[in-house]
């Protein structure tokens, strides 16, 4: 395999690109400026591109963030939600078609690279809030992204039925550098501890039972 990591510089997509390259998967990471107010994911990305010795790309396109207002993520103006995903006030997180503008931007990289796949790292726990991580959505978008070149080109999902939690028990058989991942949706100096993402990383560690190395504000 030949994979293009949609690369957040997160829990979720350390652990898959770990996977995958101990997998012998031949990896190159991708991260998006989409003008995300947590934009210092983006640093951590970097960080950990440089920790894995893989090649890795930063597109910046922080205006994509003006067109797709309305998110507490994209837009300082809203209030970024405290507490747990599967409360309601949660989907004031999702910004509009963010993964579709992402895979298909990642597509066209790896289309050009002559890799023949994207892989990213949506898990059960994101179906609830954010439609585009829904397995039924990432079904549409592989065909979708299958007929996009005469280049067979598709979409891999491993994580698509795991927990959270599972995630972290991967990442620490993997031997992952969880401890360098960025989580936290407000961006600040240390993970804020409360925010839908913070807590929803708390509790995985809890459940997986794995010491979490995370500085938290609180």
């Amino acid at each position: 395999m030949k994979a293009v990591v949609l690369f957040s510089g997160g829990l979720d997509s350390t652990v898959l690109a770990c996977q995958l390259m101990n997998e012998g998967a031949e990896v190159r990471l991708l991260s998006i400026d989409y003008g995300q107010r947590h934009a210092k994911e983006l640093a951590h990305a970097e960080a950990l591109a440089k920790e894995f010795d893989a090649p890795m790309r930063t597109l910046s396109l922080p205006e994509l963030g003006d067109i797709l207002g309305g998110s507490s993520l994209t837009d300082d103006s809203v209030d970024l939600p405290e507490g747990h995903y599967a409360e309601e006030s949660m989907k004031a997180t999702v910004v509009p078609n963010r993964n579709m503008i992402l895979l298909a931007l990642a597509g066209g990289y790896a289309l050009s690279s002559g890799f023949d796949t994207i892989a990213y790292a949506a898990h059960a726990g994101d179906h609830t809030i954010y439609p585009d991580c829904r397995p039924e959505f990432a079904e549409a978008m592989g065909k979708a992204l299958g007929l996009a070149d005469w280049d067979s080109l598709s979409l891999h999902r491993p994580f698509v039925n795991l927990s959270k939690a599972d995630l972290v028990k991967r990442g620490h058989e993997l031997n992952a550098p969880l401890n360098m991942t960025w989580s936290c949706y407000a961006g600040r100096e240390k993970h804020c501890g409360k925010c839908g993402t913070c807590v929803e990383r708390k509790e995985a560690f809890e459940l997986a039972k794995i010491p979490d190395p995370t500085e938290y504000e609180n």
